[in-house]
């Protein structure tokens, strides 16, 4: 491809926008992979009975928990007008589109339609339906090749099970391309932008390695004067007299999920784990929801832990408050900009990048005008003979479960 794109052009492609500096294709414009499992929603969020609205890089995903508790995750349209099925009643073991009551399984396919005669036109099969699992207190899909989905395996969280550790769960929107949300925990040189809550801290890179699909780093803190929040200095197990101490903090994009363990000098395990994933809700991928796990470790005194909770949790959304601001500033400076004109100078950093481009995947255009707005494996009609008769009118809406058990 020539510089301007005009190799693109002429073969009705959009020229590909590169870097300015590095020449690589710009990583802004670089979207997640969607063959990996991504969390959408808290499973306390979806309780028996009921549909909350999610979405991946612009797929508008209904996720419902049916009567038998069991979690289901749809294609948010209606195959009939359109309407969310996020806005639908579960009924039973399937969900219900509020407008015309038409009923789909936890597979997408329709199980009803209640005015539905022989002699009508043959309605679609359904919508599409995505893999689903729940974990570590969040709900799963796979929204790449459902093919795939039952070889890929959901990321792994060793501190979350531990009696060792207490779970600290977050859910929040940031709106910025996900790749600045993993150059910014990577890159633990910006402690100067979190100077009002942990003072002055002093970081040393002592060594990364990079890998086809993943990048770790180790650095050393030193606390170096300021005033530093006391939960800060309760995360890094200082202890009830505050004496200061150097802490290693490892930090790794396993693509395209994050880790951070946080190991004070002296001690023989992290006090501090977080397990973090971006993702991207728009299909623009300006847009990311930030979903977190850190596990603290317990204290010997465990009733100490309980009353610091909600101050610990209180630093943590100012930090994450802080990187937010900082990342969505980056986000508006792109927009504003065009593409990504960033002199970025750490090596680390350029291999995080790498990581990203090799791993993503180019960003879909929006799909035509009066293109089919189905997926394919969804959308065509029954087979022969396989007609209204199918969908009876008065069918049941699914198989009845007993209720689950409250929660």
């Amino acid at each position: 491809m020539t510089e301007n794109g005009s190799d693109d052009i002429r073969h009705g492609r959009p020229p590909e926008r590169r870097d300015q500096h590095s020449g690589l294709p710009d990583l802004r414009r670089v979207g997640a992979n969607p063959d990996f499992w991504y969390p959408v929603a808290l499973s306390r969020s979806v309780r028996a009975g009921r549909v909350a609205a999610a979405a991946f890089a612009g797929e508008r995903i209904a996720v419902f928990r049916a009567r038998s508790g069991a979690v289901h995750a749809l294609e948010d349209r209606c195959a009939h007008r359109q309407v969310p099925l996020s806005m639908g009643v579960v009924d039973g073991e399937t969900l219900r589109c509020c407008y015309h009551a038409w009923a789909y399984r936890g597979d997408g396919r329709i199980s009803q339609i209640p005015y539905l005669s022989k002699g009508d036109r043959r309605p679609p099969r359904g919508v599409r339906g995505y893999p689903v699992r729940e974990a570590y207190g969040l709900v799963f899909v796979f929204p790449g090749d459902p093919e795939k989905a039952a070889a890929t395996p959901l990321p792994e969280v060793p501190g979350y099970a531990s009696p060792t550790y207490r779970t600290m769960t977050f859910s929040r929107t940031v709106r910025c391309h996900y790749s600045f949300m993993h150059e910014n925990l990577l890159d633990m040189n910006h402690q100067f932008l979190h100077r009002g809550v942990v003072g002055r801290l002093q970081p040393e890179l002592l060594g990364y390695e990079s890998g086809p699909a993943s990048v770790e780093a180790r650095y050393l803190f030193t606390h170096t004067g300021g005033k530093r929040n006391r939960s800060a200095g309760l995360l890094a197990a200082e202890g009830i007299g505050g004496q200061a101490t150097s802490d290693v903090m490892t930090i790794r994009t396993e693509y395209p999920y994050q880790t951070l363990d946080l190991v004070p000098e002296k001690a023989d395990r992290p006090v501090l784990r977080l397990w973090a994933v971006y993702v991207p809700e728009d299909a623009e991928q300006r847009r990311c929801h930030a979903y977190g796990l850190l596990m603290i470790e317990k204290p010997r005194l465990s009733a100490a832990l309980h009353v610091a909770w909600p101050f610990i949790r209180r630093f943590t959304e100012r930090v994450f408050a802080e990187d937010r601001m900082a990342v969505e500033a980056e986000q508006r400076a792109w927009d504003e900009q065009g593409e990504d004109r960033n002199h970025e100078v750490f090596p680390l950093i350029l291999d995080v990048r790498d990581v990203l481009r090799a791993n993503g995947v180019p960003l879909r255009p929006r799909a035509a005008a009066g293109a089919p707005a189905c997926d394919a494996r969804v959308c065509d009609d029954l087979a022969p003979g396989a007609g209204p008769a199918a969908l009876a009118p008065n069918a049941p809406a699914g198989p009845e479960s007993p209720a689950p058990p409250r929660r």
